[in-house]
């Protein structure tokens, strides 16, 4: 069989699948969500056993350690994973959902939400999103596809199994969730032209891999997660409060699409905050990129170029920024921003909420850190990725994300 022949059977197995889940009721997904969160608790073991094999490996291949944080499963992060499915599961099922009306013509129309119908994801070393890209489409009737990155290959396999035992157990088609094992680059590309077979492509990763799905894939592509996130201290901030979002924004996950990448600071402040925030950083060891104002303030700091303001780094590395005004502020992120997640801290209302509504993202903060722009912490249980684009969705997706509509038009011998 060719690789051709293999992700077109896999892409066509779930093409049927999602017939019949299509038609599965509330209870009956629920229960196997309920199911697959009880299974994958049980089956850690076997989880983490294939996930030490992957970190194994990845660091062999000298993956950086930012990314093997991303690899890592703990027992902790899987009682997270379950009880991010029991909370998925917990959730308003949207299929089924709509509103109805009536026209002079006598036609009664409804319109509900449905299934996309095949979701693809193209993703890289992050097993978190092997199990929330099945539960989220499993609750709203839709099969998956997932291809997954060679380092988290083996866990990918040993969730995925996990997962089809607990839907064969609850009567629902297996070939709902389908993993492509074949890891090279090709596997990918042939995934990216199976249209007709799949409805819609997500990639979740970095730059690269979302450069390359959008610029070849045939299937129609939300474009997901790169996060060139920015933080601008503006010249009315609490700098203590400014310090300790700065913090949490690049130190407590650096290598996840969320974290900052960039600060800007009010030239009016930033005398006073960048030392109180160079500190703050130094004792995460992280590297300062900054400007030549930032580099007289911080002589530790090496001089940053054009080119990182437009990088994500996904590591402790930092740019830095000091800019006259806000207007400077809100210009340099809308050129410079993957149009993800950015904040403002701020005593100004005004400021505030000019950041947000001239700030092209999609999410905007006040006063918060831009980690929190998550699917979890927005109630959703979990989602399927970050939508840095406009059409369809935007943000994080959850459930509703993953519908579309349908009209059902009633008449009785209704012509026009």
């Amino acid at each position: 069989m060719t690789l051709y022949e293999e992700v077109k059977m896999l892409c066509d197995n779930a093409a049927a699948a999602a017939t019949s889940l299509a038609l599965a009721s509330t209870e009956n997904k629920n229960e196997a969500l309920l199911k697959i969160a009880d299974a994958i608790k049980n089956d850690a073991d076997k989880i983490m056993a294939a996930n030490a094999a992957d970190l194994e490996n990845a660091d062999k291949n000298g993956v950086p350690a930012t990314m093997l944080d991303r690899l890592k499963l703990t027992e902790a992060r899987i009682d997270a994973i379950c009880a991010s499915i029991r909370d998925i599961a917990a959730l308003d099922d949207p299929i089924g959902k709509g509103e109805e009306w009536t026209r002079p013509s006598g036609l009664t129309i409804r319109r509900v939400r449905v299934p996309l119908g095949v979701v693809g994801i193209i993703y890289e070393a992050r097993p978190n999103v092997t199990v929330d890209s099945a539960v989220l489409c499993l609750k709203t009737g839709n099969a998956v596809v997932l291809r997954g990155g060679k380092e988290a290959i083996n866990t990918n396999m040993a969730v995925v199994d996990t997962i089809k035992s607990a839907l064969d157990d609850c009567g629902l088609d297996p070939h709902c969730v389908e993993l492509i094992t074949n890891t090279e680059r090709e596997s990918a590309n042939v995934l990216m032209t199976m249209r007709g077979s799949i409805d819609v492509l997500i990639p979740r990763g970095g730059k690269g891999l979302i450069k390359s799905v959008t610029e070849n894939a045939t299937v129609p592509v939300i474009e997901t997660g790169a996060g060139n996130c920015h933080l601008y201290i503006d010249d009315s901030a609490d700098i203590d409060m400014a310090v300790k979002i700065a913090v949490n924004a690049k130190c407590s996950r650096p290598s996840v699409c969320n974290a900052i990448e960039t600060v800007l600071v009010h030239a009016s402040v930033a005398a006073k905050f960048l030392p109180a925030f160079a500190k703050a950083m130094s004792e995460y060891s992280v590297e300062i990129r900054g400007c030549a104002k930032t580099c007289v303030l911080l002589p530790e700091a090496k001089e940053a170029t054009d080119e990182d303001y437009y990088t994500e780094y996904n590591d402790f590395i930092v740019a830095v920024r000091v800019v006259d005004t806000i207007s400077d502020a809100i210009v340099h992120i809308n050129k410079h921003s993957t149009a993800h997640s950015e904040a403002i801290v701020t005593s100004n209302g005004e400021n505030a909420e000019r950041f947000q509504k001239e700030v092209n993202s999609a999410a905007v903060y006040v006063n918060a850190s831009t980690r929190f722009t998550d699917g979890g912490e927005f109630g959703f249980g979990a989602e399927i990725g970050i939508s840095t684009q406009k059409l369809h969705v935007r943000g994080p997706m959850g459930l509703s994300a993953l519908t579309t509509e349908k009209y059902l038009i009633n008449g009785n011998g209704s012509v026009r």
